[in-house]
């Protein structure tokens, strides 16, 4: 095929997913492949994923799960609240995956401070959660780069008037009316982590934009899917987002993994 842009979702250390999914994609030295972060936690190949993705010379943006390790050792020196905020996140399979080689987690920690929040593609733009609609492309921080979620997916008008803004963070099905597996379309924006690590789901999925196409493996059933995006994406009323934004948060809702 070659010359494709291909972005792909939410790995959270799912490398044998990861593998099976670019033997169906199949990208070569001509296609650009963009990764949305969060190639860590939660899954049992952390390691594995950011080795891969630097030995290839991939494009990885920042995620909050990078984001957290990251705040572990801000200057330096050890942050225990932060520590236990990453643990409790999936930290502690990402430790599992490194083993011993502390030299090895500290080269990739290097790597993930040069990871860039954004990318301006052109016509498509891409952030690891979004943007928030109250600010300016300027008055972005990591912060909403890599964590906003409903008032980004409630916008009822698309935040760049020329740009499709690409994202992964909030596992499609916990929009409206979105099930498992499904990409979530909202006005100017594709949220296109499926949940890779999540038993409800378990899709890791690949977006070839260039010819609308949608690649999909499941890590738990080991099936692999090629849809085209049209048929892959659910339309997300913003309405509905704002209703639940308004609902007073349940115990359940405070206590659900991202």
């Amino acid at each position: 095929m070659g010359n494709r842009r291909i972005f792909i979702g939410d790995v959270h250390g799912h490398y044998d997913g990861l593998m099976r999914l670019l033997e169906v994609i199949a990208p070569d030295a001509r296609d650009q492949v963009y990764f949305l972060g969060d190639l860590i936690d939660r899954g049992p190949k952390s390691a594995q994923v950011v080795s891969f993705v630097r030995r290839q010379g991939y494009v990885s943006l920042l995620g909050n799960h990078e984001q957290m390790l990251l705040e572990v050792m801000p200057h330096g020196k050890l942050s225990y609240q932060a520590l236990q905020a990453w643990l409790f996140s999936g930290g502690q399979t990402t430790m599992q995956s490194y083993g011993k080689s502390d030299d090895l987690l500290m080269e990739h920690v290097t790597w993930m401070r040069s990871l860039p929040t954004h990318l301006d593609l052109g016509d498509i733009w891409l952030s690891h959660a979004g943007m928030h609609p109250a600010l300016s492309v300027a008055d972005h921080t990591a912060q909403e780069y890599c964590w906003v979620r409903d008032e980004f997916h409630s916008m009822t008008r698309p935040y760049f008037p020329n740009k499709l803004i690409i994202t992964g963070h909030t596992i499609t099905f916990t929009l409206p009316n979105v099930p498992p597996g499904a990409i979530a379309q909202g006005q100017g924006w594709l949220d296109i982590d499926t949940g890779a690590y999540h038993p409800r789901s378990g899709w890791l999925t690949g977006l070839d934009h260039t010819h609308q196409r949608v690649y999909q493996v499941n890590v738990q059933t080991q099936e692999s899917r090629v849809l085209p995006l049209a048929e892959a994406s659910v339309q997300i009323d913003p309405a509905r987002v704002m209703a639940r934004r308004r609902q007073p948060m349940t115990l359940e809702a405070l206590t659900k993994p991202v």
